[in-house]
């Protein structure tokens, strides 16, 4: 590729992973279309501060999608479960592969999650899976998945926050069970990387973590940092069920199986040095 004429497309670019990915590019000096529904909004005028073009679209209209990928050398993929929901998640990717190819799409990276090829039984890391086998059956020439795991980022949205503000790291898994986290701006490094790197890692997935802590570590470190106490606290599966089948059968994964990321072998490997939990509960806004 060629750095700063090369087009690459970032779609939901104002969310966390494309916008971590878009940041990294254009600081590389990367040429970046920005996709987004809100051109006007905060986090896409961020981006065109920083040089991206911004263009509007939407993952459910097919004809913006074309419109958005027309002329680009390399498109950046993903799509929220939590927003969009399971199905409509998956006709989402699908159909961004199925536009790509058709629009003659050089290079294609999709970010997925962890484990989404082993049938889970995860509602929204199978139906990633699903879109991963329709991008390796695509016919695209060059392509990457990347597998980040659990965010970091999480802990300080609604689903935890609120609890954390009162001294509990309320979560379903046991005190004695690991769980592998990443910070979201390590996904950038990682998509900064798939582009880059594109004809060495072309066919590959790649599984990103950057630690791997009990739920009571993960609350020593956020008490230090947030400057208060806070515990674990494992919520009933029962209690999650009522909020999310899909997050409460998530959760059990967690327990009996989990992520499987070779933390020091892919930071070796990829020379990305891993965030750690601690470095990036520092930073956070507890």
């Amino acid at each position: 590729m060629n750095v700063g004429t090369d087009l690459i497309l970032i779609t939901g670019a104002t969310g966390q992973q494309g916008g971590a990915t878009a940041r990294e590019l254009l600081a590389a000096g990367h040429k970046i279309r920005a996709m987004t529904r809100n051109p006007d909004g905060d986090a896409a005028q961020a981006l065109a501060a920083l040089g991206a073009e911004v263009v509007r679209g939407d993952l459910d209209d097919a004809d913006s999608l074309k419109a958005a990928m027309t002329g680009a050398w390399g498109v950046f993929a993903v799509q929220n479960t939590w927003e969009a929901g399971v199905e409509l998640e998956e006709v989402q990717g699908k159909r961004q592969v199925e536009v790509a190819k058709e629009v003659g799409v050089p290079h294609y990276v999709y970010t997925s999650v962890q484990a989404a090829e082993r049938n889970t039984g995860i509602p929204h890391f199978d139906n990633k899976g699903r879109v991963e086998a329709s991008l390796k059956a695509s016919g695209l020439p060059s392509w990457v998945i990347l597998q980040p795991v659990f965010f970091m980022e999480n802990l300080v949205t609604p689903w935890f926050k609120p609890a954390i503000d009162e001294g509990n790291l309320a979560v379903g898994i046991g005190p004695n069970t690991l769980l592998q986290m990443v910070a979201v701006a390590d996904i950038g490094k990682y998509g900064k990387l798939a582009f880059e790197n594109h004809a060495e890692l072309n066919g590959r997935t790649i599984g990103i973590a950057g630690d791997e802590l009990t739920m009571p570590a993960t609350a020593e470190i956020i008490s230090k940092h947030a400057g208060r106490t806070v515990t674990h606290f494992q919520v009933p599966i029962e209690e999650l069920r009522k909020f999310s089948e899909d997050f409460a059968i998530m959760t059990e994964w967690f327990e009996h199986t989990g992520y499987d990321v070779d933390i020091e072998g892919t930071a070796k490997e990829f020379g990305v040095a891993p965030t750690s939990f601690a470095d990036w509960a520092a930073a956070a806004a507890w």
